[in-house]
């Protein structure tokens, strides 16, 4: 039996009819085929049951990293925060499988390799850190995640602060930087620190601010190595542009109206069907 191709899909944000018309465009074959998603799993589209549904019974040929709407749903669930009418999630949390998917769901982790070479994580990869110590700290949420005692992070992890990296963190300012490198970066000043209010197109930031404030993959990072890359989502309004082969954005959009993006792993081609 021939080998299978490796996909990575972004954003599907609940879109259940777009994630199988872009299966169906590659002819996605659930037998042989892997999957990968770059997070944010669930919210604002139409149907997030039948996605995790579905997502989760392609068993060990699926695999995902967290985002924040993925987060948002653990804490929902948790009573750590409100459902947003805005995310359509109310026929999720009143399913019957519920605790099921919600089991399912936070075994997947903030960041993973996806070869020797290849860094997922949904917001991308903050300048300070190798391809391995993203990992290495995604793993330290992770663990906690998978434990009955996750609810207690949750209830911690909402806030803006600290900002900058410091290995000497410890605790929840430790964990929450991490969450938030991970799942909620854009922009970051050319120190370090992560900004929270710019969500727009790289090309719209002001020139005042431009000189200081960066998209993450334009801050140089001295531990990235020249081949190695990172494929991320998250960043809707960049519609893929990085202009570097070495950042592959895949979020391009699909519940506003835009397209839905899968890369082939095994071809490093790009295939998109439109909303």
């Amino acid at each position: 039996m021939s080998k299978g191709n490796t996909y990575v899909i972004g954003d599907i944000q609940g879109c259940y009819d777009g994630l199988r018309r872009a299966l169906d465009k590659v002819e996605f074959d659930e037998a042989n085929d892997k999957l990968f998603a770059v997070g944010d799993l669930v919210a604002r589209g139409e149907d997030s049951l039948n996605t995790l549904r579905f997502l989760k019974s392609l068993g060990s040929q699926f695999s995902s990293v967290l985002g924040n709407h993925d987060l948002h749903l653990l804490a929902v669930v948790n009573d750590i925060r409100k459902a947003k009418k805005s995310d359509k999630l109310a026929p999720l949390l009143n399913a019957s499988d519920l605790t099921e998917l919600i089991d399912w769901l936070r075994q997947f982790p903030l960041a993973l390799k996806l070869d020797e070479q290849s860094l997922m994580v949904h917001a991308g990869l903050y300048p300070k850190w190798s391809i391995d110590k993203c990992v290495s700290l995604s793993d330290e949420v992770s663990n906690i995640l998978k434990s009955d005692d996750y609810p207690t992070f949750l209830s911690n992890m909402y806030g803006d602060t600290p900002d900058n990296w410091s290995d000497n963190f410890e605790g929840d300012e430790r964990l929450r930087f991490i969450v938030n490198a991970c799942t909620r970066m854009r922009f970051v000043h050319i120190d370090g620190t992560l900004d929270y209010e710019n969500k727009s197109h790289p090309g719209a930031v002001s020139h005042s601010t431009s000189s200081t404030l960066k998209p993450w993959f334009v801050v140089e990072n001295k531990k990235l190595g020249d081949n190695q890359r990172v494929v991320f989502g998250h960043w809707a309004a960049l519609s893929g542009e990085t202009n570097s082969s070495r950042f592959i954005g895949l979020d391009t959009g699909y519940v506003w109206g835009q397209s839905m993006t899968l890369l082939n792993l095994n071809t490093s081609s790009l295939v998109s069907i439109s909303a």
